[in-house]
């Protein structure tokens, strides 16, 4: 008898991990970082309820930090087993959790200078040599292809299509001489985008945990590149500055693909200056040329024909510090990309310190922002926004363009799902803030009257006939 418990991205987006046991292998699906709201991101300091040495694999979906975010304190905390995932989201950790080490370092070394923190000496949840030890435990996987953990279980991984070698997951569990097929959507992709594949469809599971980021929204009808455009050039045209907040890994390459297109297309200036000022995202976008096999038709076609998909006119990386404080002077008619996504910490902190207060100036965000982020505050108009412990008055223009989500919508959800040959005897919701919860059950229950669709709540579990 198999036992799931939810530890995470339960009532909830972020944190993922979803424990998985029949009492003779142990495994963890997904292993996550809590973003947002403090309530959450205390729980990354709380112990797991479950002991990290009696865990025999971690299965990955994808390489983002609520996903991937928590390894190197689990293995700090005794985790020796092995860490299976995609041959891209191997390397994109690599980056990522160096990344996030690092971050956290720099957080605690603030805190105990500006003296902000409850405890006499703040302290990261991990360091850097966590994060590196954590690195030997990876073990790359293949798509589409059978993997046998134990006698009661074999898994396979499926193009998710939300970022690069980002997995649906197929588990396959044997009982009582019976099988059932556990599904794991993982993050769910955004159909059609530039350089991945469209998700794989799934044709039959006994259960599903599906994700629900956009259940209670649609992506704009208006195309990318037409907003990209007419955000660039209206802020140019006012004299400003185009910031823009990015996930390192898939948004910023997103950007750059469009950015690229509209130069190319004569709709921007082909001379405008773009910068990226995030060492990470700068690995990344290597990265996502390494792997052409994982990118789609129309993407190989064009690196066939020797054109980089997205290396864009003018493009600077900025990899040190140094160079990132000159970006300060730059004027009019420039764009910066920086991370993180959510305005959480990272460089772009220190950009919208300089930036925010200038009315001639746009901030874009074109990704989700979690509740209680610095990011979800500014979209939502709050008008002043504290930075590094100062208030600063939000000036400059606020824009977003929810089309560069590499998030399915409820509409992609359910056409999704209806590659389903048979029902599920069970879905659960996960991933999703209460209102996108509550809307996708509604709308899947709808679509699919018989299904049985439940909302997971944090720490239930839940037994798997």
């Amino acid at each position: 008898m198999f036992r799931l418990q939810f530890l995470g991205a339960a009532e909830t987006v972020t944190g993922s991990k979803f424990y998985l046991t029949d009492g003779r292998i142990n495994i963890l699906i997904d292993c996550g970082l809590y973003q947002g709201l403090r309530e959450l991101r205390r729980r990354n300091w709380d112990p797991l309820p479950v002991d990290p040495s009696t865990i025999d694999y971690c299965i990955l979906t994808h390489a983002h930090i609520d996903h991937t975010g928590y390894i190197p304190k689990f293995v700090k905390d005794g985790f020796r087993g092995q860490i299976l995932c995609t041959r891209p989201t191997v390397d994109l950790c690599k980056i990522m959790l160096l990344d996030s080490a690092h971050l956290q370092e720099e957080d605690a070394a603030y805190a105990n200078k500006k003296g902000f923190s409850k405890h006499e000496i703040a302290l990261p949840l991990y360091n850097t040599a966590d994060a590196e030890a954590s690195l030997q435990y990876f073990k790359p996987m293949n798509y589409n292809q059978v993997y046998r953990l134990s006698d009661t279980v074999e898994i396979k991984f499926l193009d998710a299509g939300h970022l690069l070698g980002s997995s649906i997951l197929e588990i396959i569990l044997r009982c009582d001489g019976k099988i059932r097929r556990l599904i794991c959507s993982g993050d769910l992709g955004h159909y059609q985008v530039p350089i991945l594949k469209n998700p794989s469809p799934v044709y039959r599971g006994d259960y599903l945990l599906m994700e629900s980021t956009y259940g209670d929204r649609l992506h704009s009808k208006e195309c990318i590149d037409v907003e990209l455009e007419k955000t660039i050039n209206d802020t140019f045209a006012a004299g400003g500055v185009l910031l823009i907040p990015s996930f390192s890994v898939g948004r910023t390459q997103a950007l750059l693909y469009y950015i690229k297109k509209l130069q190319d297309d004569g709709r921007i200036n082909k001379k405008t200056n773009v910068y990226i000022d995030s060492p990470m995202a700068i690995n990344a976008t290597e990265i996502f040329l390494k792997y052409r096999d994982y990118h789609n038709i129309e993407t190989q076609k064009l690196e066939d024909a020797g054109q980089s998909p997205i290396l864009c006119h003018n493009l600077t990386y900025v990899r040190k510090q140094e160079e990132s404080k000159k970006l300060n002077a730059l004027g009019p008619g420039n764009i910066i990309i920086s991370a993180d996504g959510m305005c959480t910490g990272g460089r772009i902190l220190h950009h919208l310190v300089q930036r925010i207060q200038d009315k001639r100036n746009t901030v874009l965000f074109v990704g989700y922002q979690a509740v209680g982020t610095r990011g979800r505050r500014i979209l939502e108009g709050e008008k002043e926004i504290k930075i590094f412990g100062q208030m600063y008055n939000v000036q400059a223009n606020i824009k977003s363009i929810d089309g560069f989500s590499a998030h399915a919508d409820y509409e992609e959800i359910l056409y999704w799902l209806s590659n389903f040959e048979t029902k599920p005897s069970k879905v659960y919701l996960v991933h999703g803030e209460d209102k996108s919860l509550i809307s996708l059950q509604e709308k899947i229950k709808a679509k699919y009257k018989d299904w049985d669709v439940e909302i997971a709540k944090y720490r239930e579990t839940v037994v798997l006939n």
